[in-house]
């Protein structure tokens, strides 16, 4: 440690000498004891912003496996076609549905139920009434008063009430028509309407005629004949749902398939990220571009996630004809890091595509396997490896914070006692030519011998 000097010239001077420049410097020597624990520290934190780089880094992964190991994920998404579209147009193939080929004939369209009326003048004043009923339901009658005596506040009525249809006006060049049409499809919407509405102000009936009846639709699914009430059919075949757009004497081929291209996104999804947390932890081998070291050079938590994460790559057990990783387009390469053929997981997915299911998502399978390995792994559970190594951090940070606050606290003591001390001693310096003077004045009374004469 190094030394202070006071610097205050003659002791008789009475210059005395700067006590906050003193009390400054030899607390900043007594400070040095806190380097070490402030260059600790430093390290800590370096390491700490590594370690949660890394875990994010491992988050990543694990959802990307997460999406390959979930029963209900990519590799239950299915995909479908129909070898004519203007008959028979796919909607969708939800996880449910099985792989196959369906064969589909469309004698018939389903019908919604219509109703219009005959023409009346938009301005004119209606009276009467009008009684509707939908397929087998309760008939429900609409009467006619001065909140609904034309066709447009008519038909607001209409529709306010609730009865099962829709209502609208229909305006040509020969006038405009109340429409009714059913809020049902099929036979089961079929409208029956009586009406005793009248045009009051030319004294004539208004006559409602059939537009649409309602009828189910006929097609043949597989060799079973099936009635549908809409022309979205989601029952005929488990877990599919396909509009039925015109009919044909010719059968519709309809297959449905694995969505391997789905499949093949999250497992590239799966490499990239695997090669980034690799890629991560082969660079704290190394030094940064300074030359240092990087925060976690030696780190045993390092060398636990490569080992661990390797073995799980290369491990896990085999289904069927599947037993590597290797026979689903990854190659590890001399790094650690992986390529990835999409060409070559298609080929395994259409030839054996259930054993790659099963490599996946078996219990004990590579799928499993790897999660098990990434839980072990975790910065979130208690007993992963990046959240332990980062708890040790903490720990280690918060023994060296409370060693600098209590040195702090110390000094801060110390600082303000040897300033009441040198403050003190500079005024005893500074009083010493007043205390000289008053000796020579004692001196020349008592000898008559004056001090100050050059004689």
């Amino acid at each position: 440690m190094g030394t202070v000097g006071l610097s205050f010239g003659s002791a008789t001077s009475g210059a005395g000498f700067d006590v906050s420049t003193t009390v400054t410097q030899i607390i900043a020597l007594q400070q040095a004891v806190e380097t070490p624990w402030k260059n600790e520290l430093t390290t800590l934190q370096s390491q700490d912003t590594v370690l949660s780089t890394l875990g994010t880094d491992l988050s990543s992964l694990s959802t990307a496996v997460s999406a390959l190991t979930d029963l209900q994920g990519v590799t239950a998404e299915k995909d479908g076609s129909s070898s004519d579209t203007s008959v028979v147009a796919l909607s969708s193939a939800s996880s449910t549905a099985v792989a196959g080929s369906h064969t589909i004939t469309v004698s018939s369209l389903a019908q919604t139920s219509s109703v219009y009326s005959g023409v009346v003048n938009g301005a004119d004043t209606l009276s009467g009434s009008l009684s509707i009923q939908v397929g087998s339901g309760t008939a429900q009658t609409i009467t006619v008063d001065d909140s609904s005596n034309t066709l447009s506040t008519l038909a607001a009525a209409i529709n306010s009430a609730g009865i099962g249809v829709t209502a609208g006006i229909i305006t040509d060049a020969n006038g405009s028509r109340l429409s009714l049409v059913s809020g049902t499809s099929g036979s089961a919407g079929q409208l029956s309407v009586t009406s005793s509405l009248q045009d009051a102000t030319t004294s004539t009936a208004i006559v409602t005629q059939a537009g649409t009846p309602g009828m189910n639709a006929t097609l043949n699914v597989d060799g079973i004949d099936i009635s549908s009430a809409s022309n979205t059919v989601s029952t005929a075949i488990p877990g599919v749902t396909f509009q039925l757009l015109s009919t044909s004497t010719s059968p519709v081929q309809v297959q449905i398939t694995n969505d391997t291209s789905d499949i093949a996104s999250a497992m590239s999804t799966f490499v990239s990220a695997y090669n980034t947390i690799m890629s991560a932890l082969t660079a704290q081998e190394g030094n940064d571009s300074s030359g240092n070291a990087e925060p976690l050079y030696g780190s045993p938590t390092i060398a636990l996630m490569q080992t661990q994460l390797s073995e799980a790559l290369l491990g896990g057990g085999s289904s069927g004809s599947v037993s590597s990783v290797t026979q689903l387009g990854v190659t590890v390469n001399q790094d650690g890091t992986l390529t990835f053929s999409q060409d070559d997981l298609l080929d395994t997915l259409d030839n054996n595509f259930s054993d790659v299911v099963g490599f996946l998502q078996n219990t004990g399978s590579f799928g499993m396997n790897f999660e098990s390995a990434l839980n072990g792994l975790s910065s979130t559970d208690p007993t992963g490896a990046l959240y332990l190594a980062s708890a040790q951090n903490t720990s280690e940070e918060t023994t060296l914070n409370d060693d600098v606050s209590d040195e702090e606290a110390r000094l801060a003591t110390q600082k303000t006692a040897l300033t009441t001390e040198l403050n003190t001693a500079n005024e005893t310096l500074q009083s010493i030519p007043s205390q000289l003077s008053e000796i020579d004045e004692m001196y020349s009374a008592v000898t008559g011998y004056d001090t100050n004469s050059n004689s």
